[in-house]
């Protein structure tokens, strides 16, 4: 076998989906995990806590990063996962 993961997921070949995540920022990696364990695997409540919390509103977490570099980081992302048809939290994992 040659190693390459298999899958069944319908998109592009794993191979662009990797090299793009392979890509990504420590940054970008947290806020995919941070998607995935505390908003159900959905931008749109991540990027409105951080709205809330520019405005000085209730939010749910609070992320270190720089508000305005995770909006942006967290929509380049989720354009590409739009483009692409996947989730990334299907391949960034937290290191052991």
């Amino acid at each position: 076998m040659s190693g390459k993961r298999q899958t069944k997921r319908t998109g592009p070949e794993p191979s662009a989906v990797e090299e793009y995540v392979e890509r990504l920022s420590e940054e970008q990696r947290m806020l995919v995990i941070l998607k995935a364990q505390l908003y159900g695997g959905r931008w749109e409540p991540m990027l409105e806590d951080l709205h809330n919390r520019l405005k000085g509103k209730p939010y749910i977490f609070k992320l270190v990063n720089r508000i305005q570099d995770d909006i942006e980081r967290i929509e380049q992302m989720r354009r590409f996962e739009d483009e692409h048809k996947v989730d990334l939290a299907d391949y960034v994992h937290l290191s052991e």
